[in-house]
């Protein structure tokens, strides 16, 4: 099972969404300066406890792994990852490990970034496309999600793995027999990692998360 949902959060009502998450989720909130950055922080609560919701996932109890990464302690076989950039918010929920990274695909992009931290072979290809900025993105979220995948985020040097794009989307060198999936979203590239082919894409709109 695998549910992948996202939501522009531009317009998210903040008073109202600050009284329906958490205590830890409200100080994460209140960290934050700006209001686009607080409501990033709430929609993405707010639409993670949505898709839990309609898997019947009450009360669960949240805990943080070695290297950042946010699980559920208290109900097995139930998996997560956000993200969020600009105005939109992302989340995936599985039975098995799931990564998953939005981006906003900024066409002003350094792409000097691939060339010092992205594994060769990808740099060339970005570099080799008619669209470089749309290419890297590309790349980026499918990166991101296998990093957020595994559990050590950043921890992992970008350039220790290589994703192979052709017909299908794959890890060099993969053992896990890993399902990458990408998707494009108006301005935005969408990617994830995990164990399941996903074909659905969902979008909620604000006023479904409260």
């Amino acid at each position: 099972m695998i549910k992948l949902a996202y939501c522009n959060v531009e317009n998210l009502d903040l008073k109202k969404a600050y009284g329906l998450v958490s205590k830890n989720r409200q100080d994460k909130i209140d960290f934050y300066r700006f209001e686009k950055d607080k409501k990033l922080s709430a929609g993405a609560y707010l639409l993670l406890k949505k898709l839990l919701s309609e898997e019947n996932v009450t009360n669960p109890i949240f805990k943080t792994g070695k290297y950042g990464k946010v699980y559920i302690s208290n109900i097995e076989n139930i998996h997560f990852n956000l993200s969020h950039s600009d105005k939109m918010v992302l989340c995936a929920i599985s039975d098995m490990e799931v990564g998953a990274d939005i981006e906003y695909n900024d066409p002003k992009i350094d792409l000097s970034i691939a060339e010092h931290y992205f594994y060769n072979s990808e740099y060339e290809n970005i570099m080799n496309s008619p669209t470089p900025s749309d290419e890297f993105f590309k790349y980026w979220v499918l990166k991101e999600s296998y990093m957020k995948y595994t559990g050590l985020g950043m921890n992992l040097n970008l350039n220790s793995f290589e994703i192979i794009i052709d017909d299908e989307i794959r890890l060099k060198n993969d053992n896990k027999n890993l399902k990458f999936n990408l998707f494009n979203i108006k301005d935005y590239k969408i990617g994830i990692a995990g164990h399941y082919n996903v074909s659905d894409l969902i979008e909620y709109e604000v006023d479904e998360l409260y």
